[in-house]
């Protein structure tokens, strides 16, 4: 019993002495800390921790101009608020038509002297002649009736509030219609390749392509105010 009793006074000694030489050494390494700084938060730590963006308060936001707003591209037309998503797609179709078109008119003399309807009657040759030119040339003219109107980039002016609608010409060449805002009018019966009209020029555009919902309104005309007619008062 004596010796179990020395034993466990030993072990109760030596943890008790491992407690205080740890209650020591950390008290000097924060007399250490305090003194050289290390403890103490530093004034451009506090200063940060002020600045914040959590503590900061939402700023307001200002009401600019949608044409101010518009991140697209600037040019002598003005700032870049729409480009047609078909540009590409109605470029192809019309090279297309045009490449099959003068195919046809080059193979049209061979496939008259080799089936033999050049020397055959008159009427055999215009109907053929008829029905090649149908896919020939009207082909190409009711494509580019229909996609005449389509504008693949439209530029706006903020300051002199015009427009610039850039569209396709019967050669595949860019054509510029320019157009004041008080110019565009609405159709009162809506057609499936007409949005708008501008300078007595349908134009095709999608709204759901404009950059900011702000610059298709005021090309419309729908931000500005209106009012109902009233009725005359001597009528009945």
């Amino acid at each position: 019993m004596l010796f179990l009793y020395r034993i466990l006074r030993a072990r109760v000694c030596l943890i008790s002495n491992s407690i205080n030489t740890t209650c020591i050494a950390s008290a000097r390494r924060g007399a250490l800390w305090g003194a050289s700084g290390f403890g103490r938060p530093r004034g451009n730590h506090l200063h940060a921790v002020k600045r914040s963006p959590l503590f900061l308060k939402p700023k307001a936001l200002s009401h600019t101009p949608s044409s101010f707003l518009s991140t697209g591209a600037q040019s002598e037309d003005g700032n870049l608020i729409y480009t047609g998503s078909l540009a590409t797609a109605v470029r192809g179709v019309k090279f297309f038509s045009y490449s099959t078109s003068g195919a046809s008119l080059c193979l049209m003399p061979q496939i008259l002297l080799k089936s033999g309807l050049g020397v055959q009657s008159p009427a055999l040759q215009v109907a053929f002649c008829g029905i090649v030119g149908f896919f020939t040339f009207l082909t190409p003219a009711l494509l580019h009736l229909f996609t005449k109107g389509y504008v693949i980039r439209l530029y706006h002016n903020p300051e002199r509030d015009t427009y610039a609608a850039v569209t396709y010409s019967l050669l595949l060449t860019e054509r510029r219609t320019l157009f004041h805002q008080k110019q565009v009018r609405i159709p009162e019966v809506s057609k499936m390749f007409t949005t708008f009209y501008a300078n007595d020029t349908g134009l095709l555009v999608n709204p759901d392509m404009f950059r900011l919902p702000q610059d298709y309104n005021h090309l419309m005309g729908y931000d500005k105010p209106f009012t109902f007619p009233t009725p005359h008062p001597d009528r009945p």
